[in-house]
């Protein structure tokens, strides 16, 4: 008990990753500036005050620093002793959506928990739960991790039930894919056979194009009208088949994209975040950022989020311990997935999924565990060698 809290005390006197806490409150203000640009009309529209959803973000920026601070003095070494229990709880926590009067609704899902003053989808904490689940289980079991069915199947089957859960219960099956390749790419950095999940991949993707096909051919054009999902698909292969309709949403981005040009209309100057973008401050709030600021703040934003990840791998490679690195790849994996999905999204590259953009799409709640993440990540950079 001594050496662990002369070793506690000894990883909280040294210095954090001073580049990565300079990117993280870089994008954070960025993040809360076009919050303000991008929600006022909706604001205005919705709760007669332009200041409605900026000033919610910022209060929920101000309690994530300080638990950003928080986590980045508590040693994470705690939390791989209790890796089962957060498994658990992370499960547990997407059921409470079928809660009476804590559950909400919108839009055909429920993901949802109203408390009253704020909503927040529980998928985030299962988010943060499955990569400490992992990194603990990784690496208590990293013996067995080129064996197939112990090294590949058996820790694959874990994450079934959040995903089964995140899809029947919530309707959320986007979450569900990006929990699925964060264990993935964990799974590999950890020493898994990359054999095992290519020859996976292929049988599944091969079953699972076959089978859609047959459907689309069997349904014929009401398949779109009859599916959300493969209308989704459909509507990004040509939005403008249905401009008024399912392709509404990303015609609307791409005009915003196109007009901000190289150096953007200006701050504050869009036109699309005037209702013709639903809820411009949330997913989509990268056009409105490309509409203002242009290809240069595009490019600027972009490059912050590089470094972000850049960091978060030399984290990861200098950990003193596997657990430390497999914390440190699923979090930065994490942030790296979102930011990917999310610009190919809002630039038509890929169907929608609603994802929001870390540090920008408004979210209290979600600010709030991201920042809180972002604190355990710091943690291991005390941890690590020089980075």
């Amino acid at each position: 008990m001594q050496k662990i809290d002369k070793s506690v005390k000894k990883n909280t006197r040294k210095q954090m990753d001073f580049v990565l806490i300079i990117v993280i409150i870089l994008l954070l203000s960025l993040g809360i500036i076009m919050v303000l640009s991008a929600s006022a009309p909706s604001a205005l529209s919705e709760t007669g005050n332009s200041y409605t959803y900026v000033t919610k973000q910022a209060i929920f920026a101000a309690v994530g620093l300080f638990f950003m601070f928080f986590f980045s003095r508590l040693d994470y070494r705690i939390y791989k002793k209790f890796y089962w229990l957060i498994y658990w709880v992370s499960v547990g926590v997407l059921l409470l959506v079928l809660v009476p009067g804590l559950g909400y609704s919108a839009n055909g899902a429920t993901r949802w928990i109203d408390l009253g003053f704020t909503q927040f989808q529980p998928s985030e904490i299962t988010k943060i739960g499955m990569i400490i689940f992992y990194a603990g289980y990784l690496s208590e079991h990293k013996h067995e991790l080129r064996d197939f069915k112990n090294g590949f199947l058996k820790p694959l089957s874990f994450i079934l039930l959040p995903i089964l859960i995140a899809y029947v219960v919530q309707n959320h099956l986007s979450v569900g894919l990006v929990m699925g390749a964060i264990v993935v790419v964990m799974m590999i950095m950890a020493g898994c056979r990359m054999s095992h999940f290519i020859l996976s991949g292929l049988a599944a993707g091969g079953l699972g194009g076959g089978a859609l096909a047959l459907y689309i051919l069997s349904k014929g054009q009401s398949a779109g009208a009859e599916n959300f999902r493969l209308g989704r698909i459909l509507s990004f292969m040509d939005p403008w088949a249905d401009p008024t309709g399912k392709g509404w949403q990303a015609i609307q981005s791409l005009y915003a994209i196109g007009s901000g040009g190289v150096f953007g209309v200006g701050l504050g100057e869009s036109k699309q975040k005037y209702l013709y973008i639903p809820e411009p401050q949330n997913d989509f709030i990268f056009s409105i950022l490309a509409e203002e600021l242009g290809f240069i703040g595009c490019c600027i934003v972009i490059i912050l989020f590089a470094l972000f990840i850049w960091r978060g791998i030399l984290i990861a490679m200098k950990s003193p311990d596997m657990f430390g690195s497999l914390l440190a790849t699923g979090i930065t994996t994490l942030v790296m997935i979102q930011v990917i999905i999310n610009i190919g999204v809002v630039t038509n590259s890929i169907p929608n999924t609603g994802m929001p953009l870390p540090f920008f799409s408004a979210g209290g709640t979600a600010l709030l565990i991201l920042l809180s993440m972002c604190g355990i990540l710091l943690n291991i950079s005390r941890s690590s060698s020089k980075v």
